[in-house]
């Protein structure tokens, strides 16, 4: 059995970090597994890079260039990424994809696989999966939905396009799916409950063959280690109640809910009088301290940090992680959190109740709530057993998300697939 996974990005995002941990805890299991990406940013042996050579490289660097140009020149200024299928290429001629049993697809924006270039899988005959990582897949451009329901329909009358109508850039993405869907008999892969409720809505992919199953992450690698010794290697104060979060760099990526993370530190300062020389936030992600809100304590800006193991000795020194995202499929901060033994608090909100039990392993507070996002913090400073807590956290990663679960339970489905197929 050979399975050829296809991403645009190698390691990049969620979704790149969620594809290549499947791959290898599918070949950790003895499956021929092979991850090919369109855009390699540095060479890599383990990913098979699909725009080889000077010239195919920067024609794909070109076309993730113009498709992102053209989503900021046609789009509001709103926090809402939106992708414009107008470049992309023909893999369907491939030879890694010729050979392989089954296609699993991932995240295939940016200039990768337009709606026909994935209709001209179907000439191959084989069974094509797909996990989706984001909504794009279902609606008419939008990677991340809110409360906008168009989906459900035909999409049209766009609130993220500038140039919005009945018949506008959204409603004709959507047809453009429809047709290309309507010739290929996909498979698809919820990564969490609220993803698998999602597409059951949709207006393009209701009827479509779907089950649920999480991603996965090295356990091996994010693993508990001893919280005053992870704070002595990366030089944090061992005595300070350590809160930590992640940005990211866009304002396309304003879901990621860093006002109400702002707000919730502030108000859980004031209402319980708490000492702000008591308490420190660690931020990391791919935003540069200049663009870092101010908070009301001290905030220790670390970068980005490439490495897992220096992360999970990130997420290890910190006493809670705080993710206040307001739309997030399966986050994969929320898990490596979890699987370091350290309790997440969170927004209602996505994939985040699959993996985070309220008062189990982390508080769930009320969605858009930065009051009840600050008695999340409060609970955990004064009231939680937080050894208790970082037992669970890391027991709940290891019964329902680790590598050896979640790589079975694809095998499973490919099995399944292959059967029906011969």
């Amino acid at each position: 059995m050979k399975i050829i996974h296809l991403n645009t990005y190698a390691g990049n995002g969620g979704a790149g970090r969620a594809c290549m941990r499947l791959n290898k805890a599918l070949k950790a299991e003895g499956v021929e597994s092979v991850l090919a990406v369109n855009f390699l940013f540095r060479d890599n042996p383990e990913v098979e890079n699909l725009s080889k050579g000077f010239f195919s490289k920067w024609f794909s660097a070109a076309g993730i260039i113009l498709e992102r140009m053209t989503a900021k020149l046609f789009s509001k200024n709103v926090p809402i990424p939106f992708s414009f299928p107008i470049w992309g290429k023909d893999i369907s001629g491939n030879k890694l994809l010729k050979s392989a049993d089954i296609i699993h697809l991932h995240w295939i924006n940016h200039a990768f696989l337009r709606p026909e270039d994935i209709a001209r899988l179907a000439n191959l005959n084989k069974p094509i999966v797909w996990t989706f990582h984001d909504s794009n897949a279902f609606t008419g451009g939008c990677h991340v939905r809110y409360d906008c329901d168009h989906f459900m329909k035909e999409c049209g009358d766009c609130p993220v396009l500038k140039y919005s109508g009945v018949d506008d850039s959204s409603h004709r993405i959507w047809k453009r799916k429809l047709k290309a869907y309507s010739k290929l008999n996909l498979n698809i892969i919820a990564p969490s409950k609220w993803m698998a409720e999602s597409v059951k809505k949709s207006s393009l992919l209701a009827s479509a063959d779907l089950v649920n199953i999480p991603n996965t992450l090295d356990t091996a690698v994010f693993k508990p280690s001893e919280k005053l010794e992870a704070r002595k290697k990366l030089g944090l104060n061992p005595d300070k109640f350590l809160l930590m979060s992640g940005f990211m760099p866009s304002r396309k990526d304003l879901h990621k809910g860093t006002t109400y993370l702002k707000e919730a530190i502030e108000l859980f300062i004031n209402n319980h009088k708490i000492s702000p020389d008591s308490i420190e936030l660690i931020v990391f992600g791919n935003r540069d301290e200049k663009n870092v809100p101010a908070f009301p304590i001290q905030a220790t800006f670390l970068g980005t940090i490439s490495d897992d193991e220096q992360l999970a000795l990130c997420y290890s020194a910190a006493d809670a992680f705080l993710a206040p995202s307001l739309e997030d499929n399966l986050p994969n901060t929320v898990m490596e959190s979890l699987a370091c033994g350290t309790p997440v608090i969170a927004f209602t909100t996505g994939g985040i109740p699959d993996m985070v039990s309220h008062k189990y392993n982390g508080y769930l507070a009320e969605y858009k709530s930065s009051p009840d996002l600050a008695a999340g913090i409060f609970w955990l400073y004064k009231e939680a057993n937080r050894p208790e807590l970082n037992v669970h956290a890391r027991q709940t990663v290891e019964a329902h998300f680790s590598e050896q679960i979640i790589a079975q339970k694809h095998i499973e489905l490919y099995k399944s697939l292959l059967d029906k197929h011969v």
